[in-house]
């Protein structure tokens, strides 16, 4: 832990792997390793919290008072009051309670200690009442302010860089598993924070070191508890075929449908955020009534559960493809059309990640899209979370990763597909998007800003 970078305090060293040449980056090996084991348990609790939360709220709630079963209004009291807590976290407490999911997935360094209460508690009350928002984004917070907490306690005049590596690997180490695989988890981080050259492998390899324990943890505590991994997992996929020159010109089209529905998600979101800010409680809440709404007019309109709309969708994805014949065009439509709302309205104030949500909308519009002829089932399922997965976050090699293998060696068959629909939608909201304001960084390389900053997400 003795290592020191060879540039001034904050800056990146003129040569990145000076850090791996020093006696302390062995150090920084052994505390990822060591961190690993307690942030991932650290994360598979929070898992395990916001999933009886859920089920508390939705299910046991309503029970208690009374009802016979969950009102299909329950949503809208219960979003209110949640946003009203997230409000006064992202008031009062230090830190803004995690970045703000409308920008994606922030890359701003590591997550300050003092403010993980705020992220940990705006988190939960987002996540345990139905916002639609993902756990990806809090846990990544939450594993890098544990690990920078956790060093600091032994030593506080650690190197800048030092810190930003402990931060990453605890960020691994607490997704190592919630997108299904270890790989898939250090994928997305990697890609959203930018880095290359020789820096991604100095963050790279006590990263991956403490995902791959973290990934043993997460095994252990579910076969343990019983309560499995809350890992994403798509079974019993339908055979996907071979692609067709039919298949490819969906992929075109899917393409620049996700990248227009991407960008009318986030731009709504954009648009709503600082509205809310001014009156923070108070919009919060306004925003939990208006998911609760949207929740409402879908169940009363199909017949189905609220919560199709509501929540992340990580755990809907499955039962969505295997339940497809259950429901009708309409239905998937008027499904794409209210969780796209209640996402993008989940974006302007409550707090989460993106990930999740795209997916469950690409997904559900391309079993929507599948109902026409010449693209089967499993392709305009893959094709739609990928598609909607890079207009939303813009990380187009992860959403490619997301789209395939999660869905096996079928996945690997529409590969060639969903890189087109892929390719397209980043094109297509790469185009979409307003140009960057010139600024005093203007015409630097791409990707020094984040050599400056290596650590992942941080609010």
């Amino acid at each position: 832990m003795s290592a020191k970078p060879t540039a001034g305090a904050g800056k990146a060293p003129a040569d990145p792997l000076a850090l791996v040449r020093t006696r302390g980056y062995a150090g920084l090996l052994l505390v990822a390793a060591v961190l690993g084991a307690p942030i991932s348990a650290a994360a598979f609790g929070f898992l395990a919290l916001v999933n009886e939360l859920q089920s508390l709220l939705w299910n046991d709630l309503p029970k208690g008072l009374g009802f016979h079963g969950t009102p299909s209004w329950w949503a809208i009291p219960l979003l209110v009051v949640a946003g009203v807590l997230v409000g006064l976290t992202i008031r009062y407490l230090p830190g803004t309670a995690g970045h703000k999911p409308a920008h994606g997935l922030s890359t701003t360094g590591a997550t300050r200690p003092v403010d993980i209460p705020g992220v940990a508690l705006a988190a939960l009350a987002s996540l345990g009442a139905g916002a639609v928002i993902g756990p990806e984004a809090p846990l990544i917070a939450l594993g890098s302010g544990l690990a920078v907490a956790a060093v600091q306690l032994s030593r506080r005049d650690l190197p800048p860089q030092a810190v930003a590596v402990v931060g990453a690997s605890g960020s691994f180490a607490a997704v190592s598993t919630l997108l299904g695989s270890p790989l898939l988890g250090a994928f997305l981080l990697m890609e959203a924070s930018g880095l290359g050259g020789p820096l991604m492998g100095v963050v790279l390899v006590p990263g991956l070191l403490a995902a791959g324990v973290g990934s043993l943890i997460f095994v252990g505590l579910g076969s343990w508890t019983g309560l499995g991994t809350y890992s994403l997992a798509i079974h019993n996929v339908p055979p996907a075929g071979t692609p067709t020159y039919g298949g490819f010109a969906w992929a075109l089209g899917i393409g620049v449908l996700a990248a227009l529905a991407g960008t009318g998600i986030r731009r709504l979101g954009l648009y709503l955020e600082p509205r809310v800010e001014r009156r923070m409680v108070l919009g919060t809440a306004l925003l939990g009534l208006a998911v609760g709404l949207l929740a409402l007019i879908y169940a009363e309109a199909t017949g189905k559960s609220a919560t199709e709309v509501l929540y992340s969708g990580q755990s809907a994805l499955n039962p969505l493809l295997g339940d497809r014949a259950e429901y009708s065009v309409g239905a998937l439509v008027l499904l794409v059309a209210c969780k796209s709302l209640a996402y993008s309205v989940s974006l302007a104030g409550f707090r989460g990640g993106p990930v999740f949500p795209s997916m469950f909308v690409g997904a559900a519009g391309g079993l929507a899209l599948s109902h026409l002829p010449g693209l089967p089932d499993t392709a305009g399922f893959a094709m739609g979370i990928g598609a909607m997965c890079v207009s939303m976050l813009r990380l187009p090699m992860t959403a490619v990763l997301l789209a395939t293998l999660l869905l096996g060696t079928d996945g690997l068959a529409v590969m060639p597909l969903v890189i087109v629909a892929v390719v397209v939608s980043y094109f297509v909201t790469l185009r979409l998007a307003p140009a960057p304001a010139p600024g005093p960084d203007a015409g630097a390389a791409p990707g020094a800003a984040g050599a400056a900053a290596p650590g992942p997400t941080g609010p």
